[in-house]
């Protein structure tokens, strides 16, 4: 029985492992076409040469202000996913994601209301305005999801982040409307799009990304207790209260931050858990850092594929994002069954 057992082991370490090269080498190919691929074609010598800090033509130019745009894309791909497979884990909710449960709107909520009525013009204002608007939001919605006799179930928290986000999207409308100061840069952020990146811009948002990938892949282990149900967690010595929040305390660093900086991206966290559950399965000390390497593959193609189809303009991600996450989305909620949600 032992060779068996061995065997089978290895079978499983080698097919995780294959998952994670090749898509580590698909990721790294889209990086390649991001910097590639958009309004102007640039041949590979102006590729490699940009990628070298070359600036001696336009083609050259053009990769040099495309890398930061790559650059955010993999990283504010690789944060949505990876929160979403927290958020998911958190609740145990299969609908769990940033913009259902209403995360991303209560983060852009509180970035408007800062610019509106507070004059908030920086952007380190705005990463920590966002923060504590997710972080509130994620509250909010728990709370008013926990209500009733059967506690926080997944159809109630996935109703409560979707009248939430409803709201506050409402809300921001209504407080962006008055403003003709404000209301064009607002609504093009809201979108959520990667096409005004910057190497500064990202540089006020990694510590908090740092932090929240920290805490997140740190809470692997604990996120496996929680999935076999509180009673069983606390018994094998859990603080289920304590690991609830540090899990959730990451994601929402990454979520805040990654709005900021991007606007709300919506489907991400919610498409990516999924396909890598069928991947690598449900261990999360697999599935997180496969989430967010997923994530940031995601997020990349949806920029290439925005400026592929509307040339010469471009598509948001989070427009394309939208059309991917939608159907996604429908088929989690007829596979589920709603009723045994």
């Amino acid at each position: 029985m032992t060779p068996m057992v061995t065997t089978s082991t290895m079978r499983w370490w080698h097919s995780r492992i294959c998952c994670y090269f090749l898509t580590f080498v698909v990721v790294a190919a889209l990086g390649l076409m991001s910097v590639a691929i958009g309004t102007r074609t640039v041949p590979w010598g102006d590729i490699w040469a940009g990628l070298s800090g070359n600036l001696e033509t336009i083609g050259q130019a053009a990769v040099a202000k495309r890398i930061p745009r790559t650059l955010l894309a993999a990283i504010a791909g690789a944060a949505l996913g990876l929160s979403g497979a927290i958020m998911q884990g958190v609740t145990r909710n299969p609908l769990a994601d940033p913009g259902i449960l209403g995360v991303n709107m209560g983060a852009a909520l509180a970035v408007v209301i800062g610019v509106a009525w507070f004059g908030m013009a920086g952007a380190q204002s705005y990463v920590w305005a966002a923060v504590v608007g997710a972080g509130a939001t994620a509250i909010f919605v728990y709370a008013i999801g926990s209500l009733g006799r059967s506690g926080a179930t997944p159809l109630k928290l996935a109703l409560a982040g979707a009248a939430t986000s409803v709201a506050f999207s409402s809300l921001i409308l209504a407080i962006v409307l008055p403003r003709n100061d404000i209301a064009g840069g607002i609504r093009t952020w809201q979108i959520g799009g990667v096409g005004g990146a910057t190497f500064e811009s990202i540089q006020l948002v990694w510590p908090f990304l740092l932090i929240g990938f920290f805490i997140s892949l740190l809470s692997a282990r604990k996120l496996n207790a929680l999935a076999l149900g509180d009673e069983l967690a606390t018994g094998m010595g859990e603080n289920v209260a304590l690991a609830r929040a540090m899990a959730a305390l990451g994601a929402i660093l990454l979520c805040g931050a990654t709005t900021a900086v991007c606007g709300p991206i919506g489907f991400v966290g919610l498409v990516v858990p999924h396909v890598c559950r069928l991947l690598v399965g449900v261990d999360h000390r697999w599935l997180l850092p496969f989430s967010a390497l997923t994530g940031a593959g995601l997020l990349l193609m949806a920029d290439i594929v925005g400026r592929i189809i509307a040339r010469p303009s471009e598509l948001d991600v989070g427009i394309v994002t939208a059309f991917v996450g939608a159907p996604v989305f429908i088929w989690i909620v007829r596979r589920q069954r709603v009723r045994e949600l």
